[in-house]
């Protein structure tokens, strides 16, 4: 009993003690009250922190928001460097007529993306400020999904080859499943819609076509093969590119699918003897442009 005593506090104490509580709670919410927040050892420097940290904090908000619409346009702009022009929808191209007084040419690769010749094209590229086109097929961008989002990084356009890579007939059902796969990946892993298509080996009548008009993809054919696919000698490939090369052609090389070493050895080659006749290099979609823009005219 003596002990429940001793710790009786009585009401008109307990009050006090309330509010005196009270009253040390709301004096944290205001620094103006120093000689409280002096007595209670709380500094002025430390709620100068404490601002500082939330002032950091809105700032970094403000950073993410940015960023995230900074991406959206980014990657909206990277979309229409790998669409074709609504009047390409549903056709097959081989070459274009561009503007008048405008030399350029495309520079196309199949079949990749692959490990070692893939990422040597990048550098070549990337060294020699050329853009290029990339018909990827998707079971290899599955696999190497990283230099998928490295040709978009680097400025290139990316384009759908179907997903096996097959030559043979298929059905409706079998097409769809080939491109649209394809289309769906390459938007997953580079956030790129694209509506370029080339069917594998050139074919046209095989099924693939047919789903891509149905579907309003622009079918890229090439009007410079470059034979690489035989692995000719590097000196042998440059001059057929360059037999073949003419204002508005899309040339035809190959990043995967075999061996490209000697293809890897012909590219700077390629640049070089087609930048001294005065050529400019485009991706497929400005090449298009340029179609579209003369053809307006």
């Amino acid at each position: 009993m003596e002990n429940s005593k001793l710790f009786t506090i009585p009401h008109k104490y307990f009050i006090a003690l309330l509010l005196f509580t009270t009253t040390v709670c709301l004096s944290l919410v205001a620094p103006e009250n120093l000689n409280l927040l002096h007595v209670l050892g709380i500094n002025k420097p430390k709620l100068q922190m404490l601002d500082a940290v939330s002032n950091s904090q809105q700032q970094v908000a403000g950073f993410q928001i940015a960023m995230e619409k900074t991406l959206n346009e980014q990657f909206k702009r990277q979309s229409l460097l790998s669409a074709a022009p609504s009047n390409f929808a549903g056709k097959v191209i081989y070459e274009i007529k561009p503007a008048t007084n405008k030399k350029v040419i495309a520079l196309t690769f199949d079949d990749g993306p692959w490990e070692n010749t893939t990422r040597q094209t990048l550098d070549i590229l990337k060294k020699k400020n050329v853009k290029a086109t990339f018909f990827v097929v998707g079971s290899a961008l599955k696999n190497k999904p990283q230099l998928g989002k490295r040709i978009i990084a680097e400025g290139h356009a990316i384009a759908n080859h179907t997903w096996n890579h097959w030559y043979h007939f298929m059905n409706p059902q079998a097409a769809a499943l080939e491109i649209d796969r394809t289309s769906d990946l390459i938007y997953k892993v580079t956030g790129v819609k694209t509506n370029l298509f080339r069917p594998p080996g050139g074919h046209l009548s095989n099924g693939l076509v047919a789903h891509a008009r149905r579907n309003e993809y622009a079918t890229l054919m090439w009007s410079a093969d470059s034979r690489d696919f035989k692995r000719p000698a590097p000196a042998k490939m440059v001059n057929t590119v360059l037999k073949n090369a003419r204002p508005g052609g899309i040339v035809l090389l190959h990043d995967g699918g075999g061996d490209r070493t000697n293809t890897v050895k012909a590219l700077p080659q390629i640049i070089a003897k087609l930048e001294q006749q005065g050529y400019g290099f485009v991706t497929i979609p400005e090449l298009l442009e340029m179609a579209e823009k003369n053809n307006s005219d």
